[in-house]
């Protein structure tokens, strides 16, 4: 079976020899004459089909060449659209540097306006405090003589002190105008004899006082006592004026001449005589006879009570007797130095002094007067006050200094003591406040809830948050001295917020509440760090 198979593939391969012999021996002479006709079919048909191959392998090269040409042309596009490609990546690089460098400079650009917004958040915050302390001091001097300005503005308080300015011009004029009159007529009855320079009284009426730096002794050299005279009423003036029982209050010269200081009104002198009452008449004519006694003996007890005080000065110098601090030492609560002037003193001048744990002395800004409102930033502190008494001449005695409290640390009253107390254990407190807006100038009714960490200002009409943020060691509290319901927050950004409250004893409350909030929280964080 094996054997026949090989015959036969023998055979046909003899016979495809033969044929392909034949095909190559006739294909130059059908080349040469197409009309050829082959005797064998097989062979025609291998020739035919041998050409057709022929004919689509030159078909085929010809779609190679065009392909080849195609493939050329794509090269070429390609580097030039490489090309193209490097230059806009050169573009996009220089154009990514340009806008780098740019960013850069406005970088540097927004650090220098941060800066300077830094600088001048710094020099507001520096104008709106001293704004404040000059407003504060403003009104508190306006209180002083019953002037309430209707709305807290520059403007209405500009007005009240200008009102404040011509009454006390008038009042002194008006005094001037009758001391001027009374003594003139004591100068024609005493032989021309002039006792106005001389008198410590009639120096003192004339504003011929003293006017005496005392930075010497701790005190700031603005804060004479002169310009605190030109301020106060005529019965201020000469509260601290001396006679010769030791009093303040009036001056004896004789049954018919009596000179009294009225209650924030001008010097009235009273006449009297056996033929009528007595009584204020400065308008109209005086009996020409009591005035000329009235007016003899004044100047006579006026010289004799000034040498007794030259001499009597000229010793020890000016001084103060029995001095001490009465009043209540709690928050809110007000203290009054006072004693008894001797040895010619016409004047004191007044400073209260905070003395702090570290030992170290703290002038108290603005207590410059013999009375004195403690306040939550006396609270753990020692309070003195320290005056300086002078004669009219300016000369200057020793230096008194006196401990309020009986030298002990200043103390919350039971009452608010436990408010307080309740509030920390609480962890929570809410206060009604009045809040300064910058927009308006006006005072918003507002609430300030004070948390454990965290502290929030609402307005109450619009619930507007205010300000919500956590303690912080910037956070401070700023009270003014006197009798002032406000106080100033400064935030953590630096800026600061006038608040006012209904109450004095309100404000110490909320303050002593707000700092025991703020040290805790930041024990916590820093136990936490630790």
């Amino acid at each position: 079976m094996h054997g026949v198979n090989n015959n036969g593939v023998q055979a046909q391969s003899s016979d495809f020899l033969n044929r392909h012999g034949s095909e190559t021996h006739l294909a130059p002479s059908k080349l040469k004459d197409r009309s050829f006709d082959f005797p064998d079919l097989e062979a025609k048909e291998l020739h035919l089909r041998t050409s057709a191959q022929k004919e689509e392998i030159q078909h085929l090269r010809e779609q190679i060449a065009v392909a080849c040409v195609k493939e050329l042309q794509l090269l070429n596009e390609k580097c030039a659209l490489e090309r193209k490609f490097s230059d806009l990546r050169m573009a996009i690089d220089e154009k990514q540097n340009e806008a780098i460098t740019s960013a850069s400079n406005e970088l540097a650009r927004r650090k220098g306006d941060l800066e300077e917004n830094l600088k001048l958040a710094h020099d507001l915050k520096v104008a709106e405090d001293e704004r404040y302390i000059f407003m504060s001091s403003m009104l508190g001097l306006l209180a002083e003589y019953g002037i309430l300005p209707p709305v807290v503005s520059a403007s209405a308080i500009t007005n009240s002190v200008k009102h404040l300015h011509d009454q006390l011009q008038w009042k002194i004029r008006t005094s001037h105008d009758r001391i001027r009159e009374l003594t003139g007529i004591a100068g024609t009855h005493t032989g021309g004899r002039s006792h106005e320079n001389d008198s410590p009284i009639s120096g003192i009426l004339n504003n011929q006082i003293p006017h005496r730096s005392t930075a010497s002794h701790g005190f700031s050299s603005n804060n004479h006592y002169t310009d605190e005279q030109h301020l106060m009423p005529p019965d201020n003036m000469l509260r601290y004026m001396p006679d010769n029982d030791h009093t303040a209050k009036n001056l004896m010269f004789n049954d018919q001449g009596q000179q009294q200081l009225s209650n924030g009104n001008s010097q009235e002198f009273l006449f009297s005589s056996d033929r009528g009452g007595a009584g204020p008449n400065p308008d109209s004519a005086f009996d020409k006879g009591a005035v000329r006694t009235g007016a003899e003996d004044m100047t006579n007890n006026i010289f004799s009570h000034h040498d007794e005080m030259d001499s009597y000065g000229s010793e020890e110098g000016p001084g103060i007797e029995g001095f001490q601090i009465i009043g209540d030492a709690t928050p809110g609560g007000k203290l009054l130095g006072c004693g008894y002037p001797v040895r010619g003193t016409t004047l004191c001048m007044f400073q209260w002094v905070r003395h702090l744990q570290d030992g170290t002395r703290q002038y108290i800004e603005g207590a410059t007067n013999p009375e004195y409102v403690v306040t939550a930033d006396d609270v753990d502190k020692l309070i003195a006050v320290e005056c300086i008494p002078m004669d009219d001449q300016g000369h200057q005695g020793e230096l008194v200094r006196l401990f309020a409290n009986d030298q002990n640390k200043i103390k919350c009253d039971p009452e608010m003591q436990n408010e307080i107390d309740t509030y920390i254990s609480r962890g929570q407190a809410a206060f009604s406040v009045l809040l300064l807006m910058d927009s308006s100038e006006n005072w918003e009714p507002a609430t300030l809830t004070l948390r454990r960490s965290s502290y929030q200002i609402k307005i109450n009409s619009t619930e507007y948050v205010e300000i919500s943020e956590k303690y912080s060691k910037e956070l401070s509290i700023k009270v003014p001295s006197g009798l002032s319901t406000q106080f100033v927050l400064t935030c953590f950004d630096g800026s600061s917020r006038p608040f006012s409250t209904y109450s004095v004893r309100m404000r110490d409350t909320l303050v002593l509440t707000m700092r025991l909030f703020q040290s805790k929280a930041l024990d916590d964080k820093r136990k936490g760090r630790a």
